[in-house]
């Protein structure tokens, strides 16, 4: 079902594999994660900040009419938004899901840490047949023990193709993924599915560990999605960097991109984008509609929960391009046009 391919992707080796210094991945360009003294500042925050990223009304339920996956989308591109990073991408007679996170708080203990805002729109059971699970990082927000384990458990998953970033199968065959079925892409490697749909690790301004120690012994990336008919771009978490251009020239027009806009700070500016920056990203990709992700479900800075989205609309009115908000949980055809659900207010 799945094999490497670098002569028949045609920007095949545009990008050289991640370097690393000693036994730890570098980013593409210097990065800073946290700018000195940011850790005082950030535990008075907490302190005195810590809610204000909380809606103060609760939200959803966003429940998922699952009668809709019988059909395939009418133009063959139909995203559903669970959810933060995590996205049900139908395109071109595939389905692919991306950082699956099921569980009620995105941390390594079940009783703290950010929790969600709205519960699951539909339980992992009731999830369609797949056909690709896309995982960018092992960060908590997108990389889900117990989510991971309960879709490795389901029978009717095991032939499922598992992609992901240099060293994170490792966290997958631990939770019951069976190695056949897991394919790790270093960037500028791609994963194809029946040869027609091709998955291609692009660089991504960011970082990785799970804890305290390990940081940056796996790789992070976003990917290119390319079928038939239809060109993707799930850029995961970044912060903003020139390989956005490399990305667009190289793989680009896309007729998607889905891009992070929220957990930003004035602490980590070169690991998050935020909104304004996001646009530019959208915009040297070449993309045609964009898609938000990485905002709305869990609180992991010091902005308003809304904050994001808001400045995103004001910069889009500006600058005159094209915005895909769907309700979070409700399966949208994809179909060129701009779409504002306002599901925030």
């Amino acid at each position: 079902m799945s094999n490497l391919i670098v002569p028949g992707n045609p920007a095949a080796n545009i990008f050289h594999p991640a370097e690393k210094l000693g036994d730890r991945f570098l980013n593409p360009v210097p990065t800073v994660v946290m700018r000195p003294g940011s850790a005082s500042r950030m535990i008075r925050r907490l302190l005195v900040e810590k809610k204000v990223g909380d809606p103060k009304l609760p939200l959803g339920p966003f429940p998922t009419d699952t009668a809709v996956y019988s059909r395939p989308p009418a133009g063959g591109l139909r995203v559903t938004w669970m959810g933060h990073s995590t996205l049900l991408i139908e395109i071109d007679g595939y389905r692919i899901l991306t950082d699956p996170v099921w569980s009620e708080r995105a941390s390594f203990v079940s009783f703290a840490g950010p929790k969600r805002f709205y519960p699951p729109p539909l339980v992992l059971k009731d999830l369609p047949p797949l056909d690709a699970v896309l995982i960018s990082h092992d960060h908590y927000d997108h990389l889900d023990r117990a989510t991971i384990r309960q879709l490795a458990a389901v029978p009717s998953r095991e032939r499922v193709l598992w992609i992901c970033s240099v060293g994170v199968a490792r966290y997958l065959e631990s939770w019951g993924v069976s190695p056949t079925w897991i394919t790790e892409l270093n960037w500028g490697q791609t994963a194809s599915l029946n040869e027609d749909l091709l998955i291609t690790a692009t660089p991504a301004r960011h970082f990785s560990g799970r804890g305290l120690w390990g940081r940056n012994k796996t790789l992070w990336s976003s990917f290119v999605i390319r079928g038939n008919r239809h060109n993707l771009f799930f850029g995961a978490d970044s912060g903003l960097f020139p390989g956005f251009h490399q990305i667009g020239d190289a793989y680009g027009p896309f007729d998607l991109t889905m891009l992070e806009i929220g957990a930003y700070g004035e602490d980590w500016p070169d690991i998050h984008m935020g909104p304004e920056k996001a646009v530019e990203a959208h915009l040297a990709l070449r993309g045609q509609l964009f898609l938000p992700i990485h905002w709305g479900l869990f609180n992991l800075a010091f902005h308003p929960w809304r904050e994001p989205v808001e400045r995103l609309l004001d910069v889009a009115d500006k600058r005159h391009f094209q915005l895909f908000l769907p309700r979070p949980g409700h399966p949208t055809d994809v179909s060129g046009t701009s779409l504002h659900t306002f599901w925030w207010k």
